[in-house]
């Protein structure tokens, strides 16, 4: 039976490429209602089709992750967008992005769009964020898509990826994308002075190609909750905490108020951020205080 990649899902019809690189237009077979399986796009399958308009999806693979909003499986990395203006640089809603990306074993690159838009005192202080955040390990670019600052930097990084963007509405994630690939002509809204966010554009979940992989153009993650995440699972989306924290006296150790605690010695050596800590004891509590769903 041939095998494929979903790359569309719209009105009940998935839309599958094949080895060959056509499009084969499937609907899935009951048996994954009566199993609770939804295919996602992402999803590697096997399919059996008559023609190009009238296929089955047999079999969805072992996924390496999923994610719920948006649907989508097998996601690589996830290009967390935030504008260094309109809407104004938030740390806080970075590090909510971050760990939500972690914890779905999916890589970060951090794009820090709008550079050109900024007085040089606010590009001082988004550089100097930028340089905590690559100190820490992660990817950071800055973007602009007037000046073309940085794309030429995050196109090789789509290269034999699935990936998503994410990130606030209104940051200039379709902008982006239309700058990576012009013939898109993706959608894109100005920013509502009223409310001072953008409203979404996209609509459905579909993989285009950029830079030799595939890109969801989706509006995002539009749930930022921790609906899974266990309190003694978020240190390992803090890189910097779970490293020094492999140093603490007790097993088991919070980072909050145990004696000989290695986290709260590197933060008073100012060796961790007291922002992303304070982020972490914020998002702790959060996870601590979640009402159990049933």
């Amino acid at each position: 039976m041939p095998e494929g990649k979903i790359i569309k899902a719209l009105s009940g019809f998935y839309y599958v490429r094949n080895e060959t690189g056509e499009l084969i237009q499937c609907r899935g077979r009951g048996v994954f209602r009566k199993n609770k399986v939804t295919p996602l796009v992402g999803d590697n399958v096997v399919y059996q089709a008559e023609n190009e308009t009238d296929g089955y999806i047999l079999e969805v693979f072992e996924r390496k992750n999923e994610l719920v909003r948006p649907p989508i499986a097998n996601v690589d990395q996830a290009i967390l967008v935030f504008s260094a203006v309109e809407p104004e640089f938030s740390p806080l809603l970075l590090d909510r992005f971050l760990v939500l990306v972690e914890s779905n074993d999916i890589k970060p690159i951090i794009c820090i769009s709008k550079t050109d838009l900024t007085s040089s005192k606010v590009l001082q202080e988004i550089e100097k964020f930028a340089k905590i955040y690559r100190e820490i390990g992660y990817q950071v670019l800055l973007t602009s898509t007037k000046e073309t600052d940085g794309l030429e930097e995050l196109l090789p990084l789509f290269a034999d990826q699935i990936s998503v963007f994410a990130g606030q509405s209104g940051v200039g994630k379709s902008s982006l994308l239309n700058v990576l690939r012009p013939d898109l002509g993706l959608k894109t809204n100005d920013i509502s002075t009223s409310l001072g966010r953008g409203k979404h554009t996209t609509r459905h979940v579909e993989l285009i190609e950029v830079g030799n992989g595939l890109v969801a153009d989706t509006p995002g993650f539009s749930s930022l909750e921790f609906i899974t995440l266990e309190t003694d699972e978020l240190s390992y989306c803090f890189p910097e905490i779970y490293d020094y924290g492999a140093n603490c006296k007790f097993r088991g150790c919070t980072h909050i108020s145990e004696p000989k605690c290695a986290v709260l010695e590197a933060l008073g050596e100012g060796k961790i951020e007291q922002f992303r800590y304070d982020h972490y004891v914020s998002f702790y509590e959060e996870i601590k205080e979640r009402k159990p769903r049933y």
